[in-house]
């Protein structure tokens, strides 16, 4: 625990940095952006300490856990609706992968878009109306999946934000 009020400000803005990072993280999957937010609140807590940092970071990690497994499930379930096997998640991950590296950042979601048509297109016997309708409800579902994390992730960034503030004004 860090008693001097400087460096326990000085901690609190470099925790606030990192889980923006993280949150950025979410948006531009570089970076596991929830992971970050939650790896970052507990070293927070624990440099801090008290009563208030504990609850603050506890909240603020449940939030960001509730929307990192909320992304998780919801896109895993739509790829299972839609019968998707794994071989063109990994096709669509690796076109992701060049696609990142062709046309940072953009090309990592047309590279995955393109992907995951492609070889659903080559799985569905050439059927592009099946192939653009099963990858069209993936990516709409993933996209949800997204913002769902984003939303709970800057919730757990603002729960922090409120207790630094308790924290510095009790």
């Amino acid at each position: 625990m860090v008693d001097s009020v400087m460096a326990q400000g000085i901690i609190s803005v470099i925790a606030l940095v990192i889980m923006v990072v993280g949150m950025a993280g979410i948006v531009l999957p570089v970076l596991p952006g929830s992971l970050v937010i939650i790896l970052t609140l507990l070293a927070w807590a624990i440099s801090l300490g008290g009563t208030p940092v504990w609850v603050t970071a506890i909240v603020a990690m449940v939030f960001a856990i509730l929307g990192w497994s909320a992304s998780t499930v919801l896109t895993g379930r739509a790829v299972h609706r839609e019968g998707i096997p794994r071989k063109p998640l990994f096709v669509a991950l690796g076109c992701a992968l060049i696609g990142l590296f062709l046309l940072p950042p953009l090309g990592l979601f047309l590279g995955f878009a393109a992907g995951l048509f492609g070889a659903e297109y080559l799985r569905r016997d050439r059927d592009a109306a099946a192939a653009g309708a099963a990858s069209l409800r993936a990516m709409r579902a993933m996209g949800l999946g997204i913002l769902l994390e984003l939303g709970l992730a800057g919730l757990a960034i603002c729960t922090a934000v409120i207790g630094s503030l308790i924290h510095f004004l009790l």
